[in-house]
């Protein structure tokens, strides 16, 4: 087992790449701890830029190239300010903790688990994409599934995409106008007065999971899979 730790401040900005599947967890303390059980490279670093970059994550074995994406960051009219931040990247795949309060962003090529946040997380997976306990949910994609839950949607129009089933649950989300393309065709529904904007695309079933009066809207009239949490049943 590999093992390498940086220290990152109580709320920190850390990027993970990695080739495999990764696993990021909330600890105490202001330390980023990554590790991995496979021979294909740990690296830990910090960094400075904007956050425009194109990520890359990207698996080798010897010569012979296992995975490699890039993905860039969508743009959002200006640019964003020079930040610190720690970046690990594995060459296949592993856990990394990280401090709490950390914003992250994490690309992997295959799945993607992240739990007990109080920051921001961005996930971008070839396979599954998991949040669970996570305070702000950013931007998300998944070439799998993906399973939502978390605290709160900061953007005023989000876009979701996974080529598998998508659960989607944002505890604080009170007004939002949603639109779903799914399996089964497509769909809008309101909660709220509707000032927010998501979209959720999947190539599998949508499961909107939420204690809010949730109303079909014209001309069809027409809901998808709609859920009330077991704590508001």
């Amino acid at each position: 087992m590999t093992q390498r730790s940086i220290l990152a401040g109580e709320t920190p900005t850390v990027i993970i790449k990695v080739g495999g599947s990764v696993t990021v967890r909330g600890q105490a303390g202001d330390r980023v701890v990554a590790e991995t059980s496979n021979a294909w490279g740990l690296q830990v670093e910090k960094g400075q830029g904007n956050g425009r970059e194109i990520a890359r994550a990207r698996a080798k074995a010897g010569e012979h190239v296992l995975f490699d994406v890039r993905v860039r960051l969508p743009s959002l009219g200006e640019e964003p300010p020079i930040q610190d931040f720690i970046q690990v990247q594995m060459g296949g795949g592993g856990e990394v903790l990280v401090p709490y309060g950390a914003n992250v962003k994490v690309y992997a090529g295959l799945h993607i688990d992240v739990h007990d946040l109080r920051g921001q997380v961005d996930a971008f997976a070839g396979g599954r994409v998991v949040m669970h306990d996570v305070d702000s949910l950013g931007n998300a994609s998944a070439g799998g599934s993906m399973d939502l839950d978390c605290r709160s949607l900061p953007a005023q129009n989000a876009e979701f995409k996974a080529g598998s089933d998508i659960r989607f649950r944002v505890h604080d989300l009170t007004s939002a106008s949603i639109r779903v393309k799914d399996l089964g065709g497509y769909w809008e529904a309101q909660i709220g007065d509707g000032e927010k904007s998501v979209y959720l695309k999947c190539g599998g079933d949508v499961t909107l999971v939420t204690d809010q009066i949730v109303r079909a809207l014209p001309p069809n009239y027409i809901l998808g899979k709609v859920e009330t949490p077991p704590s508001a049943s």
